[in-house]
């Protein structure tokens, strides 16, 4: 078997591999997913679905013109990604945000993989460096990559792993949520994708409420780390309520607990403090404590939750939990193509490669898969502009990052080059995105592999035109 037709091999089977896996079969090439579940499982996973989503049902902001994140959704539809047509498919309510049915989503992403003749599925657990044979591999392992396989990638690269905690938060059934305290609305009744300016259930806390909240959430037990765990950093976007909690008492109440744009539709006025939660699937049975990730023991997540008002009688379909993360120093080890520098058969994509959040794992996938499979065509290929979303996240982890204090991190404007021509602040932000979108369809249009485009028409009359956002590079 030549080179041009043996698989590319991708270990993991999370939002990253199965992105990359797509992107491969989509360019006409066999690929094969080595994807340990159910045969080995971990801490966070419970079923073995592939691109299972282990913590919240967000993929954040849709707003493609005034959020990076919103911006990285399109420019991965424009580049034909099954992970963002599979959310777009089994979308639920979130406000401006794309939340999904985190079930309809894996089974979707694992059917559409399924159901493709150029997709092998294994179902095994790979434990070392695989063998030179395999030519092309994309390790896509994740955070929550074995320890076998991590400590065989630490042998290969000479670099320790750097490792941060993350924590999800509790799913709560909607029936026992209390209506009669907590009501429905977006934060300034903000619509989302479908119109719905009441995506979310609020729970009011007024200051006394608040106040004992705290003081029980600083008192509670929490789960004990083990010896060597316990220099671990959190990364800071994912915190523990309380680990914010310890931080001063009004840490929660200007984070995940801040009360701005909503008003109690049971007294008209404006809380204190809100928890709030949002929809996690199709059905509507089941809602996630929106930010309260933690690390309470069960016993006490129960306890001191039921406090809030609305949900005293609360149930639980997933409590909350902790596990850890590992992750390369990628700036030192990765090329400008995701390659081990000391081993360029070898590619590594998603949160290993330290980017941080559900879409931007898929997004290095994406460009993982699409490396992969023009080296495998013969052709050269070509990153991304660094002025797209794409381009300034792949950049920042392989180039531009400072490799002494290198951290995980989401897809943000500061990434991104700054524009040429001063603009209004208020239109800074659309004229970089209208600049990464022209961008990008030129790159997919000059790779050989430009894909059929998915994308939703985008239209705001307050936008600079796109000849003035090209002129202000």
């Amino acid at each position: 078997m030549s080179k041009s037709t043996t698989p590319i091999h991708i270990i993991g089977g999370g939002l990253a591999g199965s992105e990359a896996a797509w992107q491969i079969s989509q360019s006409g090439l066999p690929v094969v997913i080595h994807e340990m579940r159910p045969v080995q499982s971990t801490d966070a996973h419970q079923t073995s679905y592939l691109a299972e989503l282990v913590c919240s049902n967000s993929f954040r902001s849709d707003d493609a013109m005034n959020n990076a994140v919103g911006l990285l959704h399109e420019e991965m539809r424009r580049s034909n990604s099954l992970i963002l047509a599979c959310g777009d498919t089994h979308q639920v309510p979130a406000g401006g945000a794309l939340a999904v049915d985190r079930d309809g989503f894996a089974k979707a992403v694992e059917r559409t993989l399924t159901l493709d003749p150029l997709v092998t599925i294994e179902r095994s657990e790979v434990k070392d460096i695989p063998p030179d044979t395999w030519d092309s591999v994309i390790i896509a392992t994740g955070p929550l990559t074995a320890p076998t396989l991590a400590d065989s990638i630490s042998n290969l690269t000479g670099e320790e792993h750097l490792a941060f905690f993350d924590a999800i938060a509790p799913i709560i059934y909607k029936e026992t949520v209390d209506l009669s305290k907590a009501w429905f609305q977006s934060r300034y009744d903000k619509p989302g994708p479908a119109g719905d300016t009441a995506a979310y259930i609020n729970c009011p806390l007024d200051g006394t409420e608040y106040e004992k909240f705290v003081g029980e959430l600083l008192a509670a037990d929490k789960v004990e780390f083990r010896e060597w765990e316990k220099d671990t950093p959190y990364f800071e976007s994912c915190l523990p309520i309380e680990v914010m909690a310890a931080r001063g008492h009004e840490t929660l109440r200007f984070g995940p607990m801040k009360p701005v744009g909503l008003t109690n539709a049971h007294t008209m006025e404006k809380p204190h403090a809100v928890v709030q939660l949002r929809q996690d699937n199709s059905l509507g049975t089941l809602y996630n404590m929106v930010g309260f990730q933690t690390k309470l023991t069960f016993s006490e997540q129960k306890r001191i939750l039921r406090m809030i008002p609305g949900l005293q009688n609360a149930e639980f379909a997933r409590l909350g939990g902790i596990h850890r993360n590992t992750f390369l120093n990628s700036p030192t080890l990765l090329d400008p193509l995701l390659r081990l520098k000391t081993a360029p058969r070898l590619r590594f994509a998603g949160q290993l490669t330290g980017v941080e959040g559900y879409v931007e794992s898929a997004a290095i996938g994406l460009l993982a898969g699409r490396f992969a499979a023009q080296e495998k065509l013969g052709q050269v290929p070509l990153p991304p502009p660094n002025t797209t979303a794409l381009g300034s996240l792949l950049k920042h982890i392989t180039r531009h990052g400072n490799s002494s204090t290198f951290q995980p991190m989401n897809v943000n404007f500061g990434l991104f080059p700054p524009l040429i021509r001063k603009v209004p602040r208020k239109q800074r932000k659309p004229v970089i995105s209208q600049r990464a979108l022209a961008d990008l369809d030129g790159w997919l249009d000059g790779t050989g592999l430009a894909a059929e485009k998915i994308s939703r028409p985008i239209s705001n009359s307050s936008l600079v035109s796109l000849n003035d956002a090209e002129s202000l590079r």
